[in-house]
């Protein structure tokens, strides 16, 4: 198979190259890759502009394969991969959506400053990790049964609510307002739910986090005013996805759509981008596990919030103003959807894949809460341990170029092997206490996987979206405290 090379792409626009429909014949659409000159290099350290060329080979794909700048290798799409496919003829594919389905961010902001905050920040990050399990196969902070489990990734975040477990304003502020619709738990395997029901409410491990940060630059003054937020002001970051359910269910379905690509005669550049025709019944039997995926993951960071909630009171009840936290928004960034959108000046119901990538659509977009309609949604870019993360508000641009998606953190620059091997946890732990940031974790060598040096520079990364127009830059966000599994 011919092998992808730099001088194969084109640079079209400062932030974007491509690669021609013609470089291979099982091409349907170009290839693109989003960022600045160095990043761009970075998609040929590793398998992402080959593994982005494969994308660009599945049946029903329109317009372009994407990678958006934070890409790096994943299993079958890039991580940072955007594809969207037409319904009729197209496929849907386990690999364009990844293991941890609906790993996404919530932000919630306090009305509290910085200094406000310090004097109880030890306690409060202890109180954080109390009441937010974590870790590999930890238990989470809801006990359910299997009939809850199943009624829970059916009706997502309102079953938090008819529980006292959200407030109506969270549920308007997430993504699909909590809930994907199309989920069918007959569809799941008794393995994930067996895995999935002991875990709601809890963090994970890998490169999941809760974090304490204080807005430290604030770049559009009228978006932030929608947002609520302000330069000195304290937020907290949570972001996890669907655990144990979520990883199996991705499993089970690599493995058994293995068959329907025999059955339907794809031809496949590569076994992990393992799909099934949208229609067929496989296709759909994915979608319906995945959509319940999706609706966990969305109630775990729920009721992770809540926790957080929690916390705030336990340690700042009596000692400051008002401890309460507002959530700003919620988004996804491993998932599936179907939406409408417009290829060559028509309007198309497209099945559009997102793996490593948060969905930016810009003002007047269908399906945004009322606050944020005008403005475009938030969009949440979590960086990597102990650097800045960044809140973003999607375009209209992005609508046009991108099927409204970006970036969804930093990307990763080295394996958690080669990070191990150049990282000491305990020494790691030391420089963040000694910027003055505080650290929970389970063990050192979670921390050492997780080190800002495998990441890319999640600034940079930021600097090439708001450059491309993907999305804004609204504020710039701080670490305070860190929790990690």
């Amino acid at each position: 198979m011919k092998m992808v090379e730099k001088k194969d792409f084109k640079r079209i626009d400062k932030y974007i190259w491509e690669l021609p429909k013609t470089f291979r014949e099982d091409m349907r659409v170009p290839a693109r890759l989003f960022g600045d000159a160095e990043l761009f290099e970075d998609a040929f350290r590793d398998r992402t502009a080959e593994q982005l060329v494969n994308t660009a080979t599945l049946p029903g794909v329109v317009k372009y394969a994407m990678a958006m700048p934070d890409f790096h290798e994943g299993y079958g799409f890039p991580i940072g991969g955007v594809a969207a496919m037409e319904i009729k003829g197209g496929v849907i594919s386990p690999g364009g959506v990844g293991y941890d389905i609906n790993c996404g961010v919530r932000l919630l902001a306090t009305r509290l400053e910085r200094e406000e905050v310090a004097p109880y920040l030890e306690a409060l990050t202890s109180a954080l990790y109390q009441s937010c399990p974590s870790g590999v196969g930890g238990t989470g902070r809801v006990r359910v049964s299997d009939r809850e489990l199943d009624e829970l990734v059916v009706q997502g975040a309102r079953w938090a609510l008819k529980r006292g477990l959200a407030r109506e304003e969270d549920v308007l502020h997430t993504e699909e307002q909590g809930c994907l619709p199309g989920a069918d738990p007959s569809k799941v395997s008794a393995r994930a739910k067996e895995r999935g029901r002991p875990q709601v409410g809890s963090l994970g491990a890998g490169n999941h986090f809760l974090e304490i940060d204080v807005i430290t630059e604030v770049y559009d003054e009228e978006v932030a005013k929608v947002f609520g937020l302000w330069e000195g002001q304290v937020v907290v970051q949570i972001h996890c996805g669907s655990r144990g359910y979520g990883h199996q269910v991705c499993d089970d379905y690599v493995k058994s759509l293995q068959a329907a690509v025999q059955k339907y005669g794809l031809r496949l550049p590569d076994r992990e981008l393992v799909c099934a025709p949208i229609e067929s019944p496989e296709g759909k039997a994915y979608y319906a596990a995945m959509a319940c995926a999706v609706n966990y993951a969305f109630v775990n960071r729920q009721v992770l919030a809540m926790g957080v909630r929690e916390a705030f009171e336990q340690v700042l009840a009596g000692k400051v103003k008002d401890f309460d936290l507002f959530q700003v928004y919620d988004v996804a960034h491993n998932i599936v959807k179907f939406e409408e959108h417009e290829v060559d000046g028509q309007r198309m119901r497209l099945c559009v894949h997102r793996k490593g990538a948060t969905r930016a659509f810009g003002p007047g977009s269908e399906g945004l809460p009322a606050r944020y309609r005008d403005t475009g949604q938030p969009v949440l870019v979590p960086g990597s341990m102990g650097t800045a993360s960044y809140v973003l508000v999607g375009t209209r641009k992005a609508m046009e170029l991108t099927f409204g998606s970006t970036c969804h953190g930093a990307g990763r620059v080295m394996s958690r092997t080669q990070a191990l091997k150049h990282v000491h946890g305990a020494e790691l732990k030391r420089q963040l206490e000694e910027q003055g940031i505080v650290v929970r974790a389970g063990s050192t060598k979670g921390l050492a996987e997780e080190a800002p040096a495998a990441y890319k520079d999640v600034s940079r990364v930021v600097e090439a979206v708001h450059g491309a127009g993907l999305a804004r830059k609204v504020a710039r966000l701080e670490p305070l405290a860190v929790i990690k599994g």
